[in-house]
């Protein structure tokens, strides 16, 4: 049984609680996040607490939390003597090399609270101190059902990067296709036909193979009836940029 104590509750933190809780084979310990008013919900279920300082004995101390609050959390757990680890996709493994056993447990998805996640169907992305740290951190991952990957931090780094454009970019986007369906009076879902296509040639096209639209054929004639049509100058200013990067690349 491998005992877990979870630091903080935010979207990662809140999915690895269900995952962590309903795994075989890992039994949570306890859950810290600076406010109790987050974790009160759950206090029925798992040992919750705000004092960094009282933390219950645990095989792996799981944070996850903002970048910049992860070497704070490291330091308060400098007497404990399981793994700590930390899920988050841009800090180096450098950031914990004073703990013994250290780690990086990187869930490679996108969270949101209202969002139901399966772990079965996430990468994970681990880097560990030593061979016996890795282990036990692939054996934790095993248990919530996940594919392990043996990443360094610099690859992991770049996926972190690459995981912004293919999400956080792309979501940006939809969300300002969103705003031209509603200036139009159209529903949003009209295009979700269109984005799981995009989506789903993937699997048999190279991005670059799937590419398609009026900035590959080179067709000005529509893109400056785009550029018209578009009524924010930053609007304009990303298509003019995403349409030269695509002709660019497709050269």
């Amino acid at each position: 049984m491998i005992k877990v104590t979870l630091l903080g509750a935010g979207n990662v933190g809140f999915h690895l609680y269900k995952a962590i809780y309903q795994a075989d084979g890992v039994e949570i310990m306890e859950w810290y996040n600076r406010s109790l008013t987050t974790l009160k919900p759950y206090k029925e279920k798992v040992s919750i607490t705000d004092q960094l300082s009282t933390l219950k004995e645990a095989d792996i101390y799981l944070i996850s939390v903002s970048d910049n609050a992860i070497d704070n959390i490291s330091h308060a757990l400098k007497d404990k003597k399981g793994i700590i680890a930390h899920t988050a996709g841009s800090v180096s493994i450098k950031t914990l090399h004073h703990h013994k056993s250290h780690g990086v447990f990187y869930p490679l998805q996108t969270f949101s609270k209202s969002r139901r996640i399966d772990f079965r169907e996430i990468p994970l992305c681990i880097e560990a101190s030593n061979k016996e740290v890795e282990n036990i951190l692939c054996h934790f991952a095993e248990a919530l059902g996940s594919t392990t990957h043996l990443i360094n931090s610099e690859q992991r780094k770049a996926l972190h990067l690459a995981a912004v454009f293919v999400n956080n970019f792309s979501n940006h986007l939809f969300t300002i296709g969103e705003e031209l369906c509603s200036k139009n009076h159209l529903p949003f879902s009209i295009l979700q036909p269109l984005i799981k296509e995009t989506v789903d040639k993937l699997n048999y096209l190279s991005p670059k193979e799937a590419q398609t639209g009026p900035a590959l054929r080179k067709d000005q004639l529509t893109i400056n009836r785009h550029l018209e049509d578009l009524q924010e100058d930053l609007h304009q200013q990303l298509y003019t940029i995403l349409s030269s990067s695509i002709q660019q690349k497709h050269e």
